[in-house]
Parts: structure tokens; C-alpha cells; sequence
């Protein structure tokens, strides 16, 4: 799925990386929680989350997170705006709340990562 239909999908605003756009999603996280987001996260993915401070952009740089989408109209800071420009990452917000970002990126067939044997039904694993 390309960045683009995620941003239309969820109605969302680009924040920075808008040029990224025609750049290809394979998976998808919902977490506030970046140590789930470090266990369960692959590559080329997009990530949902409530949370806005730096260390989720230096996360999704750590595991190559393509585009990070923050729910409930939340919105980084310019700092955190520069760090994503530095790492190549799209930064979007949707109005959304995370429950229903996830439901519709996972109606339109983008999974998260699975682990084998796990069976907890986590957006991140």
C-alpha cells in the first residue's frame, strides 16, 4: 500500500515527507508503547500512535519505519519535524482515534508483523 492511500484512507494531514508519498507500506503498528514497537515492528512499515516525543521518531528510524501517523489530531513538535526530515520519514495526523486507524488500514488488507506461535491478535505482532 503507498503512503498516499494511507493518508487518504485516513483522512490525514502530511506533516513533513509528503514528497515520499508514491513510497510502498508492508505493515503496519498501533502502539504508545515503543518497547512493543522495538519487539514486533518489521521493516517498511507505518506507525500509528498517540504518542508525541522524539523518541518515537528515533524508533521508527531504529526499525526503518517508512511513516509514523499520530491519532487523535495530535501533532510533533518542529523538533521532532527536523529529526523525521533527518531520517527520511513521512509524519502524518489523523483525527482518528488509534482503534479506528487500525481498523480501516487493516479492512484495506495491511497487516501487522506476525511472530510464529503468537496468537495475541496485537496490531504490532
Amino acid at each position: 500500500m503507498k503512503i498516499k492511500e494511507i493518508e487518504s484512507m485516513l483522512d490525514a494531514s502530511f506533516l513533513c515527507g509528503e514528497e515520499r508519498c508514491e513510497e510502498e507500506i508492508f505493515s503496519a503498528c498501533g502502539s504508545d508503547m515503543m518497547s512493543d514497537v522495538l519487539a514486533y515492528v518489521e521493516d517498511q512499515g507505518v506507525l500509528l500512535t498517540g504518542l508525541v516525543n522524539t523518541q518515537v521518531v528515533r524508533t521508527a528510524g531504529m526499525m526503518d519505519i517508512r511513516c509514523v501517523v499520530f491519532v487523535r489530531s495530535k501533532r510533533p513538535t518542529l523538533e521532532m519535524i527536523e529529526l523525521a526530515e533527518e531520517y527520511g520519514i513521512v509524519l502524518m495526523s489523523t483525527a482518528n482515534r488509534m482503534f479506528e486507524a487500525c481498523g480501516k488500514l487493516y479492512e484495506a488488507g495491511l497487516r501487522g508483523h506476525e511472530q510464529p506461535g503468537d496468537e495475541s491478535g496485537d496490531i504490532c505482532g
